[in-house]
């Protein structure tokens, strides 16, 4: 009698500790998935973000907020003519906002 209720013992021993492992493979198998899962969505947040300030990802470079990427008095040259403006003239002059300067 007393060698059934050890070996009952000790298998329901063996149980608990099959569950418990179980149980702690599950755990450590979500914590797992919630990392990925949240570097994936940090990822993602850095793919959409293209409002053009950061210069990565979309068409508008020009660090204002539309989408465009012309002449938008950042001093970069955007516009495919031969000056070194921001206006949409082609005429290769320099042009400045004030008008007492010669546009050479």
């Amino acid at each position: 009698m007393m060698m059934m209720s050890m070996m009952m013992m000790m298998i329901m021993m063996m149980m608990m500790m099959m569950m418990m492992m179980m149980m702690m493979m599950m755990m450590m198998m979500m914590m797992m998935m919630m990392m990925m899962m949240m570097v994936i969505m940090m990822m993602m947040m850095v793919m959409i973000d293209n409002d053009g300030n950061d210069g990565g990802g979309g068409y508008d470079d020009d660090g204002d907020d539309d989408d465009d990427d012309v002449d938008d008095d950042d001093g970069i040259d955007d516009i495919d003519d031969d000056d070194d403006d921001d206006y949409d003239d082609d005429d290769d002059h320099h042009n400045h906002d004030d008008d007492n300067v010669l546009n050479f």
